[in-house]
């Protein structure tokens, strides 16, 4: 088996691809989605979140949804808006957004290869959202939310990259957000051959986003290998649906904190503890921090530049000295006290998209006491977690652009 492999794609038929994307399923909850479908019968949401169909209020997680989205498929297929290729493929993918440009490669990867760990993750998973990625893949018999990977770049996948999407794009849309995505199917034999080869070299891959997906189809794979006699490890459910970009292009957010009281602490003595690990400086305006060890700080109408103390980030630790584990360590939990990020209902995450100004806007309404402004998460060091078989601490990083739901999905035949 090969780390990836081409497949025969499901998409949109010639000019049907902007009536079909979507947003990624998980991107809006199912007020936002029915509001984006207004007049458009064949937006991918009606599969992907096909709660929208049924009556308002509709549990997403019934088996009633899990049917409508596959009668939902079904009925774009069989009125021809979705078809099959006839060619095992590859799909160049290239997104756009402003100045940021990323070219990748959607590809089957291998399960197998996930299992063993080739396919690195670095975060932990909830078993409810494996369940209903499980019930998605197992109704629909596809899977159409692709899982985000990136490998150490490759001047080999660089060279073909330059020369398929220099020829004209078979699909060019630009989405609502304003970011361009083009598709470039690639069936020749040889080019497919060369870059399941020059992938197949690589020591690994790594989940950027995307480890529910990855997991669920893991899962889906041992069930159907179970009830498989005669499985003989090259069925479609051996694989999972991925795009595949290189490290170097790829851009990762801030992902910052608000947090809504100051744990029974005044203003100035608040200020007095954080000055114990950080060095406190008020700044005249909105502070962004431009390396690691810097955080913002915006706290009753007032910026503050923070810098941590040197001796207190660890060395050889790649996940305790990621800039959102010596805030939480130094700051969010011993000062503010919370300690389960994921449960605690006092911290919000703010994804960096939103800007600074978002996070004035939560504090400014009273709804939050203080924010944190953070220095994005580097790839490396996310690379550098994976390798070392942790995970980082929950909202580490916060991936733009985001792909788009129904441009190419994987049938499990």
């Amino acid at each position: 088996m090969s780390l990836i492999r081409a497949f025969t794609g499901l998409r949109p038929v010639a000019n049907r691809a902007e009536d079909v994307a979507a947003p990624p399923y998980d991107v809006l909850n199912s007020a936002e989605a029915r509001e984006r479908v207004k007049g458009r019968e064949w937006s991918f949401l009606h599969i992907s979140k096909p709660e929208i169909d049924l009556a308002e209020g509709t549990d997403p997680y019934t088996d009633e949804v899990y049917a409508k989205g596959a009668e939902n498929l079904q009925h774009m297929i069989d009125s021809n808006i979705l078809g099959r290729d006839e060619k095992p493929s590859y799909y160049f993918y290239r997104l756009i957004m402003g100045e940021h440009v990323q070219t990748g490669i959607v590809a089957a990867a291998s399960v197998a290869d996930y299992d063993s760990n080739r396919i690195r993750k670095h975060e932990f998973t909830r078993p409810d959202k494996e369940d209903d990625r499980v019930r998605n893949v197992d109704t629909l018999n596809a899977q159409t939310g692709p899982v985000f990977l990136t490998y150490k770049h490759s001047s080999v996948i660089d060279a073909i990259a330059a020369s398929i999407t220099a020829t004209p794009a078979e699909v060019d849309i630009t989405a609502d957000d304003g970011v361009q995505h083009t598709l470039w199917p690639v069936s020749d034999e040889a080019v497919v051959r060369e870059l399941t080869e020059t992938f197949d070299a690589m020591d690994c891959l790594y989940i950027a986003d995307g480890h529910h997906r990855s997991a669920a189809a893991s899962r889906v794979a041992a069930k159907r290998k179970a009830a498989n006699s005669e499985h003989t490890g090259d069925e479609s459910y051996n694989y999972f649906l991925s795009v595949i970009f290189p490290d170097n292009q790829m851009m990762i957010l801030d992902y910052n904190r608000v947090i809504k009281d100051l744990n029974g602490l005044n203003e100035n003595s608040f200020l007095d503890e954080v000055a114990k690990q950080f060095t406190v400086t008020a700044t005249d305006g909105e502070f962004k921090p431009d390396c690691n060890g810097q955080f913002g700080m915006y706290m009753a109408g007032q910026w503050y530049k923070l810098e941590i103390n040197s001796s207190l980030i660890p060395e050889n630790d790649p996940v305790a000295s990621l800039d959102v584990s010596l805030l939480a360590d130094n700051l969010i939990e011993p000062i503010l006290g919370v300690s389960d990020p994921r449960r605690d209902k006092r911290i919000d995450f703010v994804g960096g998209i939103r800007g600074l100004k978002e996070l004035e806007k939560r504090v400014d309404s009273g709804e939050m006491a203080v924010a944190f402004a953070l220095f994005a998460t580097r790839i490396d060091q996310l690379m550098d977690v994976a390798d070392s078989g942790n995970v980082m601490p929950p909202k580490s990083t916060w991936f733009e652009p985001k792909l788009a739901d129904g441009l190419v999905s994987h049938v499990l035949d």
